[in-house]
């Protein structure tokens, strides 16, 4: 019974991440973007769940032998690199050659790191970031565009 209520203490960042990168998603889906809130959702806790797991792994195979470890560096870079290719694919040129799709891509990074935030269980770092990916994507959004600049991600 005690290794469910683990598990269950485990999933808190999983469903943390659920709502936060759900937030984000949500965002992008009202603005008919290529990566709306399923797609967010699932990076926000996919990142959760790699550093969960590894984490998990670590303690309890890390009294077996001195050569398990936690890196979490490794475990960011593949984390950055899945993302990132991820994001690659939603980037595309026109004819014009203008780039579409960065602040897509952009999107698609920034919520990974919530979930590897929530992953660590870093909710209130987790919630900021969020809150400030929120506000430099809606806020600052309709600023430049009041200002008459339409950037390429507007364009997307």
């Amino acid at each position: 019974m005690e290794a469910i209520w683990d598990e269950l203490k485990l999933m808190q960042g999983l469903l943390v991440a659920f709502v936060l990168s759900g937030a984000i998603g949500w965002e992008r889906e009202q603005l008919h973007r290529s990566a709306g809130l399923r797609t967010h959702m699932l990076i926000g806790m996919s990142s959760a769940l790699f550093v969960v797991l590894a984490e998990t792994l670590i303690t309890s195979f890390g009294d077996w032998d001195n050569g398990v470890r936690f890196d979490m560096i490794g475990l960011l870079g593949a984390v950055v690199s899945g993302i990132s290719f991820l994001g690659a694919g939603a980037i595309f040129s026109d004819r014009g050659h203008k780039a579409k799709g960065l602040t897509t891509a952009a999107g698609m990074l920034a919520t990974a790191a919530v979930g590897v935030a929530c992953g660590l269980h870093l909710y209130v770092l987790a919630t900021g970031a969020t809150l400030l990916f929120l506000f430099t994507l809606s806020v600052i959004s309709r600023l430049t565009k009041e200002e008459g600049k339409v950037s390429a991600e507007d364009q997307e």
